[in-house]
């Protein structure tokens, strides 16, 4: 895919639809209930409506995709965990030891995963292997992609999404695994969002305080090296981001021009979203932000977009737990848009 072919995919995507949201807000205040008292499972219910253009979103079929990549940025010793465990943990995803594949179970999520940048050869049964290159370049000494590497993982985002809703998808979520991950992360949020870097970046796997202190200094060093590449969204993605934040980035941008509502998970894939959004803005109306990372950027995010997200549960695992999580409670929201009574239909006097 080209620059050129990306831009007329995010010009593509359309507003939600104001008629669909106006008749699901005139149903939710007939229910038998006072107008407005289940918050927001109201709301939920009614941009759902306005994303898929339908009075009766219906929530069948949902899907996770889990994005999987390492971080040369991990060589400057910025998370307490070795690089190794990413690969190892693309294993536990497959034998469905993990947790994102506990809580997909428990919520009736499938959970699909992709080695987009794993520094090893995985040959595992069930896995997408989608492979750009083994790992990012370090952030530290440059960039983290070309932008041709950026474009390519942008891309299976795409196609992984597309595939998902070929095959009955009505919901998606986003994961992500990549050890030194919140790294990039946080760079991307001080870089788009005009943060200092002190603000945004946080403990990760829990980090000390002298290990903190080293990685706020990565990340502000990172910007100062890339300074000249951070111009468009799609060159700071490039230059500071991750294989799998990019392929998240790809993921929302398709789900959007599909009016397929995507539940972002965490600190990770909310930079990726927020790429996204730098792209068209229209996308962040087809995001649900499932929880609020532990990690501290995550609020100044949600400040910035003026969003708020559905869970506070103190979670920073990544993977897509959150997102599994969050998928039941929008699909309540739908339930009493269509399952439950108006006044008129109950026979109650309102």
């Amino acid at each position: 895919m080209t620059e050129k072919q990306l831009k007329k995919i995010c010009a593509a995507i359309k507003p939600l639809d104001k008629k669909a949201m106006t008749m699901a807000r005139e149903r939710l205040d007939n229910l038998t209930k006072p107008p407005g008292s289940l918050g927001r499972l109201e709301e939920t219910a009614r941009r759902l409506c306005g994303i898929r253009k339908s009075l009766s979103p219906a929530i069948k079929k949902k899907i996770i995709l889990t994005f999987a990549a390492d971080h040369g940025v991990a060589a400057e010793g910025v998370s307490t965990v070795p690089r190794e465990v990413t690969r190892q943990m693309v294993v536990n995803f497959m034998a469905g030891g993990a947790g994102v594949n506990v809580l997909g179970r428990h919520v009736g999520a499938e959970v699909r995963v992709i080695d987009v940048g794993v520094a090893a050869e995985l040959e595992l049964e069930g896995l997408y292997s989608r492979k750009i290159k083994a790992g990012t370049d370090n952030i530290m000494t440059g960039p983290a992609m070309s932008r041709d590497e950026a474009l390519s993982a942008i891309s299976v985002g795409m196609e992984m999404a597309a595939e998902a809703i070929s095959d009955g998808a009505d919901i998606l979520g986003t994961g992500d695994m990549g050890i030194a991950n919140t790294t990039p992360s946080a760079a991307l949020f001080s870089a788009l969002l005009g943060l200092d870097p002190a603000e945004v970046t946080g403990r990760g796997t829990g980090i000390d305080d002298k290990t903190l202190e080293h990685k706020i200094a990565v990340v502000a060093n990172a910007l100062k090296v890339n300074k000249t590449r951070l111009t468009s969204a799609l060159d700071v993605l490039a230059a500071l981001g991750g294989l799998e934040i990019a392929a998240i980035c790809g993921m929302i941008i398709e789900a959007a021009r599909q009016r397929i509502p995507v539940v972002v998970d965490g600190f990770i894939s909310s930079a990726g979203a927020l790429a996204a959004m730098k792209m068209n803005p229209l996308i962040l109306d087809y995001c649900f932000f499932s929880h609020m990372s532990a990690e501290q950027g995550h609020k100044l995010f949600f400040a910035a977009i003026d969003r708020q997200p559905l869970l506070h549960l103190d979670l920073r695992l990544g993977e897509g737990t959150g997102a599994a999580l969050a998928m039941n409670i929008i699909e309540a929201g739908v339930k009493i848009l269509t399952e439950m009574a108006t006044f008129s239909e109950a026979g109650v006097s309102c």
